[in-house]
Parts: C-alpha cells; sequence; structure tokens
C-alpha cells in the first residue's frame, strides 16, 4: 500500500458508494463521469485491491472495498470535524455565511434581512441556498438554516422565532370564476398549486378547518415555492401562502377569510461548534430578531 495514498481518489470512492453511481457522484463532486471514473481505477491500481465487481449493469463492493469505505467514511468524518472546529475559532466577522431556505422565502422575505446585513457588516458575503430541500448543516452545506419543522438531528442549535400564518389566496377574478366560495365546502371546488412530494399534511390541515380537498385538488405541481406561486398571482390556480409574502403580491386576495389560518413555526437552526464563530453568530442573531 502507498504511504501517501490519494485523497481525492479515496473521496472520490466514497462519493460513489454513497450517491450510489459514477453518475450521481460525479455531479456531486463537479467532475465528469469519466474523471470520477478514472479516480476510482487508479486507487484500485495503487492499492492493489479489486474494489468493484460488475454485476449487470451495477457497481457492487467486493469485500475488500467494504472493508476500505468502512475506514474511508471514518477519515470523512474526522476531516469534517477537522472544518467545522476551524470555522468555530474563526473570530473574523468577514467571510462567507451560507443560509439555506426556500425559494419563496429567500426572494420574498429575506431582502431587508439583506439589506441590513450588508450595511452593518459589509465584510460578510451571504451566500442564500434557495433549494427549498433542507440541507445537512453536518455536512458543511450550509450554516444556517430557516425551517418549518425542528430538527432532530445530533449537535444542531434550533431557535424558535414567531409562528407566522398561512391562508388560501387566489385572484379576485379566478375568485369570481369560482362564485366567491363563503365556506369550505364551495373553496374545494377549486384547483390548488401543488408539492411534488405530495400534499397530504396541506390536505390533513383543511381538512381540520372544513375544507374537503383531495387529490384531485391539486392537477398542478412544483418543487418551487416561487413557481407555485406565480400560477396563483396569474390566476392559474389557488394557493397557500404565509402573510409575509401575500402582503407583496396585490393581485392576490384570501379566498375565505372565516376559514382559520395554519400556522407555520419558523426554526433557525445552526451546528452547535458554528454558534461560536463571531460572523456566523452575528448573521443568526440577525435572523432571531428579524423573524421575532
Amino acid at each position: 500500500m502507498p504511504l501517501n495514498p490519494d485523497w481525492n481518489q479515496m473521496r472520490a470512492l466514497l462519493t460513489t458508494v454513497e450517491a450510489g453511481s459514477l453518475s450521481a457522484a460525479a455531479k456531486r463532486l463537479g467532475l465528469t463521469q469519466p474523471t470520477l471514473g478514472r479516480q476510482v481505477a487508479a486507487l484500485e491500481e495503487s492499492l492493489g485491491l479489486a474494489i468493484f465487481e460488475r454485476v449487470g449493469r451495477s457497481l457492487v463492493l467486493t469485500e475488500a472495498g467494504q472493508r476500505l469505505v468502512a475506514d474511508l467514511r471514518d477519515m470523512g468524518a474526522a476531516a469534517e470535524r477537522v472544518a467545522l472546529s476551524a470555522a468555530a475559532q474563526s473570530q473574523s466577522v468577514e467571510g462567507v455565511v451560507r443560509i439555506t431556505t426556500a425559494d419563496i422565502y429567500a426572494g420574498h422575505v429575506l431582502p431587508p434581512l439583506l439589506d441590513r446585513i450588508r450595511r452593518e457588516a459589509p465584510a460578510i458575503t451571504v451566500q442564500v441556498l434557495a433549494t427549498g430541500s433542507i440541507s445537512d448543516l453536518l455536512r458543511r452545506e450550509a450554516d444556517i438554516a430557516i425551517r418549518h419543522v425542528r430538527p432532530d438531528q445530533d449537535g444542531l442549535i434550533a431557535r424558535r422565532c414567531k409562528d407566522t400564518a398561512a391562508y388560501v389566496y387566489g385572484t379576485p377574478e379566478l375568485l369570481d370564476r369560482l362564485g366567491r366560495p363563503k365556506n369550505g365546502e364551495e373553496l374545494a371546488r377549486g384547483e390548488f398549486a401543488g408539492a411534488l412530494e405530495g400534499n397530504d399534511d396541506f390536505i390533513a390541515e383543511m381538512q381540520r378547518r372544513g375544507v374537503p380537498l383531495g387529490p384531485d385538488n391539486f392537477r398542478l405541481a412544483t418543487q418551487s415555492g416561487m413557481t407555485g406561486w406565480e400560477w396563483v398571482r396569474k390566476g392559474m390556480c389557488l394557493g397557500a401562502m404565509v402573510e409575509a409574502v401575500a402582503r407583496q403580491t396585490p393581485e392576490v386576495e384570501i379566498a375565505v377569510p372565516a376559514i382559520e389560518p395554519i400556522a407555520v413555526p419558523v426554526w433557525l437552526v445552526t451546528h452547535r461548534e458554528l454558534h461560536t464563530s463571531r460572523r456566523i453568530r452575528l448573521v443568526f442573531d440577525m435572523l432571531v430578531d428579524f423573524f421575532s
């Protein structure tokens, strides 16, 4: 075994195993699939081991490969701890802070806070990951996350801010076509903007409020909150939205004001060690103030 194994090759192997395929791993690492394949092959050659065997179209770890990957996972975890420790010890108020949040929050809710950060901490660069996904803070995909559910991972600090409220909105023209719904039964005649990953939680919340929605109410679906809200703004369908966004959208109005709004929790989450970094603590505290 070489005295100085190539960490890039080992990372290529570990990412391939975790991603499940060379193509998915290459996308995650920002490499081409042939480049990644060459790195894995070079690792096999340098170690003198057969790490994978091909079964049909799939790559399956050999017994030696399984033992090697177990050790690589320990090395990867150690590298992540080193990165977290270095970030936590940084006492600079300059540098990058990454915030992950849904795209609708990034575009409609955060701009006043981002302006404040630029004024009060001009040396901080804020990167907003408007993906709508729950990024893994433990892997440093983000420094701070804005979530609507409490996280359950170990090693995270979560601060609950003031809840917001969501109503069902539509354009006046669409509500006119629906005969100006006066109750939940009448509102359920409309079509709603839906989410790709299912709408069961929203359906349950609306049914508790006397709105008998079902899967047939969601003929349009998207993973993007911004896209779904644009459909609502254009009068294509009804949609639920938090008040902070709806107030900035004069084209819409609450569909049935008598229906109780849905309470939407707001959680700010950061890593326990990162919370000691001055620049991240500064942005975190500004977010707490902003959402409170």
